[in-house]
């Protein structure tokens, strides 16, 4: 199905899976769609492999777990921090590298302390190859780390590439 790309969400500079001065980052670029879920577009490559040509196991659930976290700020205007709880990853199908994959995250509940969601790494194909799920902890961003926007360059960094719409599945 395709889906309308309502907002863009930052990147910042050092971050593993969006920094996009991380040499070793993935450099994931984030789009909040019209039914509310997140959808991360990323292409990882041999810095993030474990056996030859895979994405290594760590690195998708480090991208499952940023993505739904990411995910409850989508439609808000202020945003949302949170700290992850408990995820949980299923590995289904092999990850490649050097191509550009999905990664859709959803929130599933929320409280005024905590959310929790769900989702998804998609092959080219559509096909899912490894979901995840977990459960975040709200916090005010100085009870998480001493955060400078300016100094971590967390601004949404547009692209003439950057996609009107995105298709799911």
């Amino acid at each position: 199905m395709n889906r309308k790309v309502v907002r863009k969400q930052e990147n910042s500079r050092s971050c593993m899976v969006c920094g996009l001065k991380n040499p070793f980052g993935l450099k994931t670029s984030f789009y909040e769609l019209d039914n509310n879920e997140l959808v991360g577009l990323f292409r990882p490559g041999e810095s993030h492999q474990s056996y030859p040509g895979r994405l290594h196991g760590g690195v998708s659930t480090a991208i499952l777990d940023e993505t739904v976290g990411r995910a409850i700020n989508c439609g808000r205007k202020e945003m949302v921090w949170g700290v992850t709880v408990e995820f949980t990853t299923q590995f289904k199908k092999p990850v490649p590298l050097d191509v550009e994959l999905k990664v859709v995250g959803r929130i599933v509940s929320e409280t005024s302390r905590t959310f929790e969601g769900t989702g998804e790494i998609l092959l080219p194909d559509g096909t899912v190859a490894v979901t995840g799920s977990g459960k975040y902890l709200k916090l005010a961003l100085d009870r998480i780390a001493d955060f400078d926007a300016g100094e971590q360059e967390w601004k949404v960094a547009e692209n003439p590439s950057d996609p009107g719409s995105i298709q799911i599945g």
